[in-house]
């Protein structure tokens, strides 16, 4: 570890795996109510899983973000941290927040929790994904506006890399895009027009950025490449993800209302946005092939190829199986969605993450060259439990999808049948996906079993020396901003 603040991405990754864990727990939950509807109801209803499993996601990934952040831009930017203190301040209020979030959909009634939290003085709860209290969603501004201000002036006294500019405009475009979750007008089509503004900008958008630069700054450091050539690669990938994502954004306005025009831009430019995916596999296998050195951290370099080519699959290819406009009439709102939502989260974000996380952690640990072969085998063995049983999934959510409008889209009225009929034929489908998302489970359980593996007297004493040559950082004017 090259800079003493680097050590405060550790608790946020830390807590980033905790969530994780409880999202997936959450989501084995949701499957069986696909099974059951009756399971475990009425202590954990499908609308309270749903959201607690949803919310999860964002919240372990921005954790995931922020941790990655803070270790790479010190290094990148050749200067410690502006305010390690700051850090550490964002990071308790953000898990409190967090807690407090799941703890209320949990504890309380929906609409109890509106009440409690004054929603009525500024309603914005009630939305997918954005169902967080009013308080909690300005808790989330003031958390990002923090993080966002400690890594600019952190860019800023420091060296500036083509890694930090994209990773700051991705942050930046983070924070400013979550504002639209205030703004929940009475029309139910305009409210849909700018709820995408926040999801589908941040998924399709800005986090494809935070996701090229993370996945530029491992590369970097597990090949050895030159940062000219990954510099140049990135130029492209950001540009083409841009242009493509910000206009593609169309196919989500097909069928709310706006105006036909949509229907050419959205199939058109959704239509590209397979093709920075499909340069960041080559990106990221170009690169290990020019590797100049041998490095030990085997899982991490998994970890990067893999989330290369998972992202190409759920963002790209699957992503384009049904984002044409006479494609997507039929398949809109289908188990096809739920299969393209749940590859492409995992392979582009989910993977990105725990790739950080496997490269940064074992250095923060006082492991300079990876975890010891012992660990890095059951992490590898998570690698392939989590990638394989999510491909099923996704393939399992595809024949639902395509079952579902086979039975009820596509024949003549009055043949088709209704919502409820059409589930339970596809129930033998989501069998198969939930005893996929019991492998997940397991793949992840391999992943956190690694972080306790191969703890030998050396390591022990390697740990012991690194942590007892970290200063109290708080002690340290040098590293707070005067």
């Amino acid at each position: 570890m090259k800079f003493h603040s680097q050590a405060v991405a550790k608790p946020y990754f830390v807590v980033a795996l905790v969530l994780f864990f409880g999202q997936v727990l959450f989501g084995l939950i949701m499957g069986m109510q696909y099974i059951d509807g009756d399971f475990l109801f009425p202590q954990i209803p499908f609308n309270v899983a749903r959201m607690v499993h949803t919310n999860l996601l964002i919240v372990w990934l921005l954790f995931g973000f922020m941790g990655a952040s803070y270790y790479l831009v010190p290094e990148e930017s050749g200067t410690e941290l502006y305010s390690p203190r700051l850090a550490r301040v964002t990071f308790w209020t953000f898990t409190v927040a967090g807690v407090a979030t799941i703890l209320g959909y949990l504890l309380l009634p929906y609409a109890e929790l509106a009440r409690l939290t004054q929603n009525e003085l500024l309603p914005t709860m009630g939305r997918e994904f954005l169902e967080q209290p009013t308080i909690i969603k300005i808790g989330i501004v003031a958390v990002c506006l923090s993080f966002v201000f400690n890594i600019g002036m952190t860019v800023l006294r420091g060296r500036k890399t083509v890694i930090t500019m994209i990773l700051m405009t991705g942050l930046v475009g983070l924070a400013v895009f979550f504002l639209f979750a205030f703004y929940n007008p009475s029309v139910l089509t305009v409210d849909k027009f700018f709820w995408w503004w926040v999801v589908h900008l941040w998924v399709e958008g800005v986090w494809e950025l935070i996701l090229a630069a993370i996945l530029s700054f491992v590369l970097i450091k597990v090949t050895g490449v030159d940062r000219e050539v990954v510099e140049k690669w990135l130029y492209v990938i950001v540009a083409i993800a841009l242009i493509s994502g910000l206009i593609g954004m169309g196919h989500h306005y097909f069928w709310i209302g706006p105006g036909e025009y949509w229907l050419w831009l959205g199939s058109l430019f959704s239509a590209l946005e397979p093709l920075p995916f499909f340069m960041i596999v080559m990106f990221a296998f170009k690169m290990v092939k020019q590797s100049r050195h041998q490095y030990h951290n085997r899982a991490a370099r998994t970890w990067a190829l893999g989330t290369a080519v998972m992202a190409f699959l759920g963002a790209g290819i699957w992503g384009f199986l049904h984002t044409l406009a006479p494609v997507n009439y039929y398949t809109h709102g289908s188990q096809i969605t739920a299969a393209h939502g749940h590859l492409a989260f995992f392979g582009a974000y989910a993977m990105i993450v725990l790739a950080i996380i496997s490269y940064a952690m074992p250095i923060m640990r006082g492991r300079p060259h990876g975890n010891p072969p012992s660990a890095q085998r059951w992490e590898i063995a998570g690698f392939w439990l989590m990638t394989l049983s999510m491909v099923g999934i996704a393939l399992a959510l595809t024949v639902a999808g395509a079952w579902q409008i086979a039975l009820q889209r596509l024949p003549k009225a009055g043949e088709a049948l209704g919502f409820i009929a059409t589930q339970e034929k596809i129930i033998p489908v989501y069998w198969a996906r939930e005893i996929l998302g019991a492998l997940f489970f397991l793949g992840l359980v391999c992943y956190l079993i690694s972080f306790f593996v191969g703890r030998s007297k050396q390591t022990v004493g390697t740990e012991s020396l690194a942590k007892s040559r970290l200063p109290q950082i708080a002690a340290l004017p040098a590293l707070e901003s005067k």
